[in-house]
C-alpha cells in the first residue's frame, strides 16, 4: 500500500509539473517581440516626411512607418516595435513630396534622399539585402542612417 501511494504522489507531481515545463518550453521558443529604433539624419530640408521599410529580406516588407522630420535637428527618428528575433534591412526615404516612393529624374538619378541600414557608400544602383542587414537578438537595437543625396 505504501507503494501504490508513493507512486501516486509521484505521478501527481508529474502530471502537475508538465504544464509548467511545456509553458516553459514553449515561452523559451516563442522568438522576442523587440523594437528597433532609427534615428535618420543628414536632411536637405524638412519638406514631407521620412518613410521606413523594414525588411525581413530582398523583397518582404515586414513594417513600414511615417514619420515627421524634426525641423530644429533636421533628424528624424522612430521606433518599430514588436519585431521578432531575426534578420532585418532597413530603408529610409526622405519622400519630399509625400507619394510614398522614390523619385527618379529622366535619367533615372534619385530626386530624393534615402538610405539604409549599414550606410552603404553611394553609387549607382541600391545595394544588396546582405549589405544592408542587421540581426535583432534579444536586446532592443538602436541604429543611424545617414541619407543619401544626389546632386
Amino acid at each position: 500500500m505504501v507503494k501504490v501511494m508513493k507512486r501516486i504522489a509521484v505521478l501527481s507531481a508529474l502530471c502537475c509539473a508538465l504544464p509548467m515545463l511545456l509553458a516553459a518550453r514553449s515561452e523559451a521558443q516563442t522568438p522576442h517581440a523587440g523594437k528597433l529604433i532609427v534615428k535618420v539624419t543628414g536632411f536637405h530640408d524638412t519638406d514631407g516626411n521620412l518613410l521606413l521599410l523594414v525588411r525581413s529580406d530582398a523583397n518582404t516588407v515586414v513594417a513600414k512607418q511615417t514619420v515627421e522630420i524634426d525641423s530644429k535637428t533636421m533628424t528624424a527618428q522612430a521606433t518599430i516595435e514588436d519585431l521578432p528575433e531575426g534578420v532585418y534591412g532597413v530603408f529610409a526615404l526622405h519622400d519630399a513630396n509625400k507619394n510614398g516612393q522614390l523619385d527618379f529624374d529622366g535619367v533615372g538619378m534619385p530626386l530624393e534622399g534615402y538610405g539604409h541600414t549599414n550606410n552603404p557608400e553611394k553609387r549607382m544602383g541600391p545595394p544588396n539585402f546582405d549589405e544592408t542587414k542587421i540581426t535583432l537578438g534579444k536586446a532592443d537595437m538602436t541604429f543611424e542612417i545617414r541619407l543619401i543625396y544626389w546632386p
